[in-house]
């Protein structure tokens, strides 16, 4: 009976080893479970440091009167967390590309980087400059290049005699990230869109096309695309590929026990503690369980938690749109992008 007992035991850890092995998914939860601490050697940047933030994310300079929000610093599990260094992740990176692929939470993303790099070398020469979609600065001293790629769906949009056509299996898009050292993709935010702001008239899933479908199935087969392309063009040894993660917003109260609380203007400190009352975004499993089927390694930059407890980071109306608009889903600048990209600086 024990010798059955162990090969039971044996076998099933050997299945589980199988499985871990035929996945190039990675986790790295030290680094995001925790809870925010308040730091005054914190924001890593002035905003005064960084002269090319849009508007959209300058919620200080679009009149923001707390900054408290600015000198929160995350602190992980991870027994050995490194502070953003400049200096240390471009010499690390120099003579390579990072893009960026996917909505205004990469642009949101990217700029932090911008911001960080140019902060810790600021009479280091810099160009930014624009192609197409692709936004590109460079630090022409170490000879890096951090890209934007705007691209919300990560699959193709095409305008044929019907009208626009999202294409949940097609990826013609991709060409633009060939020969790039690392690639960080996104995608979400975009997906439930409907009236004048959904860029596209129907869907076409293989050779039917339709009016509309279930946004999340929707979402989760543009994903396995994403990873089949993944699976099929990245070569692991020259590059690494990193996925976003859901960036949450904050215009439901009842989700971080506020009830009276509609959005998130006002908001001044995060939610205490390490867990969210409110739970996951649905999105997450989805995006979690395509991951688990690339056999590629990509690393999840798991960051939907730790940004779900900074309900105070939002613009809120000292974003683009000012008094007329309620920004709780992209972040201000200095904020918790910073940490996004200080979580990356420790992986990479």
């Amino acid at each position: 009976m024990r010798e059955r007992g162990f090969f039971f035991l044996f076998f099933s850890l050997l299945l589980l080893a199988l499985k871990v092995r035929g996945s190039g998914y990675a986790e790295n939860g030290d680094f995001f479970t925790g809870t925010w601490v308040l730091d005054e050697s914190y924001p890593l940047y002035q905003p005064s440091t960084c002269p090319f933030i849009e508007r959209e994310f300058r919620c200080e300079g679009n009149g923001r009167p707390d900054l408290i929000y600015t000198h929160y610093r995350w602190h992980p599990l991870a027994s050995k967390f490194l502070r953003f260094d400049g200096r240390d992740f471009l010499e690390k990176m120099r003579g390579k590309s990072i893009m960026f692929v996917g909505d205004s939470l990469s642009r949101n993303q990217w700029q932090s980087l911008t911001c960080l790099l140019h902060s810790a070398v600021p009479n280091s020469n810099y160009t930014l400059d624009r192609v197409g979609d692709v936004s590109i600065f460079t630090l022409t001293e170490y000879k890096v290049k951090v890209m934007l790629d705007r691209n919300v769906y990560l699959v193709d949009v095409v305008k044929e005699k019907i009208g626009r056509v999202l294409k949940l299996d097609s990826i013609e898009g991709s060409k633009l990230w060939q020969g790039i050292d690392t690639l960080i993709f996104n995608t979400w935010h975009w997906w439930y869109r409907r009236g004048p702001t959904q860029p596209w008239d129907y869907i076409q899933v293989g050779n039917k096309i339709i009016k509309d479908m279930d946004r999340m199935k929707a979402f989760e087969e543009a994903l396995k695309t994403w990873g089949k392309w993944v699976d099929t063009n990245v070569d692991p040894t020259k590059v690494k590929v990193f996925f976003q993660g859901i960036s949450p917003s904050h215009y439901n109260g009842s989700l971080w026990n506020e009830p009276s609380a509609k959005t998130c203007i006002r908001q001044k400190t995060p939610v205490p503690g390490s867990t969210y009352p409110g739970g996951l975004p649905p999105a997450v499993a989805v995006l979690k369980g395509v991951l688990r089927t690339i056999k590629t390694p990509v690393t999840l930059l798991d960051i939907t938690t730790l940004s779900l407890l900074r309900k105070d980071g939002h613009p809120s109306i000292y974003g683009l749109g000012g008094a007329t608009a309620m920004d709780c889903s992209h972040w201000c600048l200095p904020g918790v992008p910073d940490t996004w990209n200080e979580i990356l600086y420790n992986l990479i």
